[in-house]
């Protein structure tokens, strides 16, 4: 059996972080390991982490790919799952990824996001996220869609196997948005990347702040530009950091 490190970077993520951990402490099997990864929070989410009993490990500089990185090389278990602090997922996540890395062919797993906020469900959104997992790399990079590339995205709880993780250069930590499908492109050199057939919970804060108008339409743009190569670091300007 493989044995996984859940990583999850955190920055001012108080309101989230506590739910999260809870829904991680009942996980059947449990995990080998649960590293929060923080930014230099200001608010109480490394209190609430110390709270849990999970280990908290502190970066340095802030930046996601950074501290995802940071996670993984302290990270003990042959599996990486790197999780978001507003992300909900399911009790059986051990066995799902490690059912989904069982297969040599795959090289890193993910799931269906279901948007959602207190009072309400994002289908929309969660829908065209859902399929431009297929159609951003049937469009742009169709030549790796038909080798298995698959374009995941941070709230999609990716994870892989640790080897594949450091031999393809880990996350750019050069990039402030757009790491997790940089990643993918790398790692379908490895073997397939799959979006399984299994749900977990996102918050919609962005979307709530944005409307889902503006949000919908962000997210294309942002899409589309980075798919025919515009710079990451340059489309960081639409992509307002919200907690």
């Amino acid at each position: 059996m493989l044995r996984v490190s859940i990583i999850i970077p955190t920055l001012n993520e108080a309101s989230s972080l506590g739910r999260t951990l809870r829904q991680l402490a009942v996980l059947d099997p449990s995990a080998l390991e649960v590293l929060v990864v923080d930014g230099g929070s200001q608010d109480q989410t490394v209190a609430i982490a110390k709270a849990a009993g999970v280990q908290i490990l502190s970066c340095d500089r802030c930046g996601r790919s950074v501290q995802m990185n940071h996670g993984a090389e302290a990270a003990m278990g042959e599996i990486l799952c790197f999780l978001h602090a507003d992300t909900g997922v399911p009790d059986d996540l051990i066995a799902v990824i490690e059912q989904t890395l069982a297969n040599p062919q795959i090289a890193c797993g993910g799931f269906i996001s279901l948007m959602v906020g207190t009072q309400t469900t994002r289908w929309g959104i969660s829908l065209h996220n859902y399929l431009k997992t297929y159609y951003a790399p049937l469009l742009f990079k169709p030549h790796l869609f038909f080798r298995g590339l698959r374009l995941l995205f941070g709230d999609q709880v990716m994870f892989c196997r640790r080897a594949d993780f450091w031999a393809c250069g880990g996350f750019n930590e050069a990039l402030p948005i757009m790491e997790d499908g940089d990643l993918c492109l790398r790692l379908v050199q490895k073997g397939r990347i799959c979006q399984i057939n299994r749900i977990v919970q996102s918050s919609d804060r962005r979307v709530a702040r944005w409307g889902v108008w503006k949000a919908t339409a962000i997210y294309l743009y942002i899409g589309v530009l980075w798919g025919v190569g515009v710079s990451a670091t340059h489309l960081k300007q639409f992509y307002e950091d919200i907690r």
